[in-house]
């Protein structure tokens, strides 16, 4: 089961994994394709932002391990929630251990944190 977190609780999340890894940022995994990236996307506030469509995590896994380790607290994003949950199983199911789904995706982010954020 993977632990999903709405946009609005995301800070205090954010504050626990630093709490937890004070030495690097916990990353928010944004699965979408490139053209919705041009269309909405978060700031990275407290955070490091790491692009990935959904349909290249297979091949990028080890390049995300390496660069934050297996360990690492990672929030899955997407539009509504739906791909970032399967990426998120997936990764747990390959060993990842710290992953969280954004529920309702940038979509809520942008109703609930961010209103700058167009809706699509």
């Amino acid at each position: 089961m993977i632990p999903e977190i709405d946009p609005a609780g995301f800070s205090a999340w954010r504050e626990e994994a630093l709490a937890a890894q004070p030495a690097s940022l916990p990353v928010v995994l944004d699965v979408r394709e490139p053209w919705e990236l041009q269309t909405a996307s978060v700031r990275a506030d407290g955070f490091t932002l790491v692009h990935m469509p959904m349909r290249e995590v297979p091949a990028r896994m080890a390049e995300l391990q390496a660069a934050h380790g297996a360990d690492h607290p990672i929030a899955c994003l997407c539009h509504h929630g739906m791909r970032s949950l399967h990426v998120a199983q997936y990764l747990q199911e390959n060993g990842f251990t710290q992953v969280v789904n954004v529920h309702g995706g940038i979509e809520a982010w942008s109703q609930q944190v961010d209103p700058s954020i167009p809706s699509y």
